[in-house]
């Protein structure tokens, strides 16, 4: 391993605020544009089943991205890497604000992606690289880490609608700036100087194939409503899809120095919580998509009321992650932790989809909400540990690139999905309030299944193991020695 250089101790929780705010930005940015979106529809120009590309087109570059910044992270060093990250955040931030049409809008987005992808695979690493060494520690900064993103996803839904109410959209974005330019001021003194291998290729072919390939599934999903899953478009770019994927996949298998060593999903239960890691996200993130559409589109409300009626989430998500999931964690281990936050989750999802055209808030919001969010609290941090303590001590960037891929795509791809059942059910007639809520049920109980599913696959696949955060340590002390 390369050797490091740690700052001073007193500057070590600094760090992992930074640390914290650059997981809880990269989550947030793609949940703050939600409650913009029906703004940005009207002067950019979206149609109801594009709209979804203001999200995907940042989620498709970052899952497509995270797994080439983990392995520079490995490469170069975590701290160039994730320094390198900010500075294209905040380019593309600036474009994304400045955007008058949807194409420049578009590509703001993804330009946001490839920083963000820059960002966290590197901020994890640097996590372990200061608190490895430091066992009593350790767990409570992965807490806070695991805390930040769901928080920065429901918080961000939240400052979307307090920013988009009384300043305008663009400023969801340029946000970023003065957050983006305070970070890269402070960190040379806050975080650890690792040196960078030498003689290593990075597999750029790889990250662009497993890129083009999600982008393309994503793509036909989204718009096969619209021309028809049984047309040749459809299947045309879905074909496409599938050739580029199996391609990185033979392409990873056959290469010296591949982008993913493939063997890493050997490690015991590694795959397993991957797998729950892309579940999870696949039903997390439609859910708030879909939720803040029907609380304006439905129930009426404008931008910060919207904001607002989901900072409860945003409580308990942080309550959660910080004081309850660590004791459930600690006392059932994280195959029973993962289950019971699965199911929670699923069961907030379908009581959402009983959501009425005349509802209200306090009824068919506020404890179907509140349950998802306990779940989604319960079900996040065993399985980011589980999946980080498998690897090898050399390969934590990639790891971290590893899980934090699997949780976009499943993000990316559960949007795209739900998206597409939802306009199937009639989410593609705005101001047909009933035809909203019958779709945007539909979106809802979709991803009640696909948790479902996650606590089933769970359940058959997670070996008994100690708890998430014990593994977790393991691989910091690998990394430390």
């Amino acid at each position: 391993m390369p050797t490091t250089t740690s700052p001073a101790p007193n500057r070590r929780w600094l760090g992992l605020a930074v640390i914290a705010a650059a997981q809880f930005m990269v989550i947030m940015d793609t949940s703050i544009i939600g409650v913009a979106l029906p703004r940005m529809q009207v002067e950019l120009g979206f149609t109801q089943e594009d709209l979804s590309w203001v999200f995907n087109a940042y989620v498709v570059a970052l899952a497509g991205l995270l797994l080439l910044g983990g392995k520079l992270s490995d490469v170069f060093g975590a701290r160039r890497v994730f320094s390198a990250g900010w500075v294209v955040l905040l380019g593309g931030s600036l474009v994304a604000g400045v955007a008058g049409n949807v194409e420049v809008e578009l590509l703001g987005r993804a330009v946001q992606g490839v920083g963000s992808a820059l960002i966290a695979p590197s901020a994890l690493t640097l996590l372990f690289m200061l608190f490895g060494a430091r066992p009593k520690e350790l767990p409570k900064a992965l807490a806070l880490y695991g805390a930040a993103a769901p928080a920065g996803g429901t918080a961000g839904v939240f400052l979307g609608g307090l920013i988009t109410e009384y300043l305008s959209w663009p400023w969801v974005f340029y946000l970023n700036v003065p957050i983006a330019l305070l970070v890269l001021a402070v960190v040379p003194s806050v975080m650890p100087a690792g040196g960078a291998g030498t003689g290593r290729r990075v597999d750029l072919l790889g990250a662009l194939t497993v890129t083009a390939g999600l982008g393309a599934a994503v793509y036909a999903v989204v718009r096969a409503p619209e021309v028809g899953w049984d047309s040749g478009q459809t299947w045309g770019v879905l074909a496409v899809a599938a050739v580029l994927l199996v391609g990185f996949v033979i392409g990873q298998a056959r290469g010296h120095e591949p982008l993913v060593r493939l063997g890493i999903f050997r490690a015991p239960n590694l795959a397993a919580a991957n797998l729950a890691q892309l579940l999870l996200g696949a039903a997390w993130i439609p859910m708030w998509f879909f939720l803040n559409l029907y609380l304006q589109q439905v129930l009426g409300y404008t931008a910060f009321p919207s904001g607002t009626a989901l900072l409860p989430m945003t409580l308990l998500i942080m309550v959660g992650m910080m004081a309850i999931a660590p004791r459930v964690l600690a006392a059932l281990g994280p195959k029973v932790a993962t289950v019971t936050g699965l199911v929670l989750l699923a069961a907030g999802l379908a009581w959402l989809a009983l959501i009425d055209p005349d509802g209200s808030y306090a009824v068919d919001v506020l404890p179907a909400s509140l349950v998802a969010a306990l779940g989604m609290s319960l079900a996040f941090i065993p399985t980011l540990g589980t999946a980080i303590s498998a690897a090898r001590p050399e390969e934590g960037g990639l790891a971290s690139g590893i899980v934090n891929t699997s949780y976009q795509v499943g993000s990316a791809l559960g949007l795209a999905v739900m998206t597409a059942i939802a306009a199937a059910n009639g989410a593609d007639q705005i101001g047909d309030k009933a035809a909203l809520t019958d779709g945007f049920s539909a979106a809802f109980i979709g991803a009640a299944t696909v948790a479902g599913v996650g606590a089933l696959s769970t359940l058959a696949l997670f070996r008994s193991a100690t708890g998430a955060a014990t593994g977790a340590q393991d691989t910091a002390d690998k990394v430390a020695a």
